[in-house]
């Protein structure tokens, strides 16, 4: 060996500086990684591919008996149906006019798919997915939930209104005024009571559906743009996610007073309350899922946050099964995909 090509002390210690920031970059690249990946949170079982579906996902339906899923495909103006078994895509339905909720009834065997591009709710045979009624809400047909009890289906709609459809007549049997169009809303099972985000209005509206009256509105006073929610009937506990800023709300249903806040993720569009794991998921667009935990009812910390793709704002949960499907877009290289998390606790 020559004396040049000895290396100087220099060039020795610029490689060992080198060594250790390329290992401290690996290690910290690892570590985010599985904090985003947390399998004591959420763990990815699977991915579904969406092939063809292009522009925003939204909301989701379930027929739990047939294991199917369907995905409203806003942008696509497509509901996608996806068998949960195969884990594909099986069928569609076409020429929709902007799909954003759906609720499926079991018992009459239709689906319900609210438009926003024409305010339509149609209803379709679920098995041969032919459409069997249309219910013209004139504009901006959203949220949709079933009511086994009534034996309903709920949409919110328009400037400010909550319809009922009956699913085996196709037709609508009651109308609820509000003051601003209803985001998400949840309906209690033992009692009477819907809990509707308004949020151009900056309340949530507890509604009478016996009476159709609105007969509280709770104001929101920590964080505003409440669109998401979910309900923890058991606690009398009612978890709203709000994009302004970023904060997931806690509230008394007995009393409407906010109990907690904790910080989640941004621009959030659906949030679940997973009753046996004591947890709550919210999903959005920022690239993410909070997991919040749930100590008592007055007590919730964050737990973590569990990677997903921008643009993956709407999900789904499966209280049966507990899985968790998000929605991802397709975006550049990224593809239009369902991700599917397994919420179940690590044996």
């Amino acid at each position: 060996m020559t004396m040049a090509s000895i290396p100087s002390r220099k060039s020795m210690r610029l490689l060992f500086l080198f060594v250790v920031a390329t290992t401290l970059a690996f290690c910290c690249s690892t570590y985010a990684q599985g904090r985003g990946q947390n399998s004591d949170l959420l763990t990815q079982v699977q991915t579904i591919p969406l092939e063809g579906v292009e522009g925003r996902i939204d909301h989701f339906g379930l027929d739990a008996k047939g294991k199917r899923l369907f995905v409203s495909a806003l942008g696509n103006n497509t509901v996608e149906v996806v068998d949960l078994v195969a884990g594909k895509v099986t069928n569609h339905i076409s020429n929709l006019r902007a799909p954003q909720g759906i609720g499926f009834a079991p018992e009459s065997n239709r689906l319900a798919v609210a438009n926003d591009g024409d305010g339509s709710c149609r209803l379709f045979d679920s098995t041969s997915l032919q459409q069997t009624a249309t219910v013209d809400l004139k504009d901006d047909a959203d949220n949709v939930r079933y009511d086994k009890a009534s034996h309903r289906f709920w949409v919110g709609y328009g400037e400010g209104g909550l319809a009922a459809i009956d699913p085996k007549s196709g037709k609508q049997v009651a109308d609820i005024k509000l003051d601003a169009h209803p985001e998400s809303f949840q309906l209690e099972t033992n009692g009477k009571r819907i809990f509707v985000n308004v949020p151009n209005a900056g309340y949530v509206a507890v509604v009478d559906w016996e009476t159709g009256t609105v007969i509280e509105k709770i104001r929101m006073k920590e964080a505003r743009a409440n669109f998401p929610m979910a309900l923890d009937e058991a606690d009398h506990r009612l978890f709203i996610g709000c994009r302004s800023p970023a904060k997931l709300l806690v509230l008394d249903t007995e009393t409407g007073k906010t109990v907690a806040t904790a910080d989640i993720v941004g621009d959030t569009d659906d949030l679940f309350y997973d009753a046996a794991n004591k947890r709550i998921y919210v999903s959005g667009g920022e690239g993410r899922v909070t997991v919040i935990s749930q100590t008592s009812a007055d007590t919730y910390n964050v737990a973590g946050q569990v990677a997903t793709a921008p643009g993956a704002r709407t999900s789904f949960f499966v209280p049966a099964t507990e899985t968790l499907y998000v929605a991802v877009p397709h975006r550049a290289a990224q593809k239009a995909e369902l991700r599917v998390f397994s919420a179940a606790p690590a044996k």
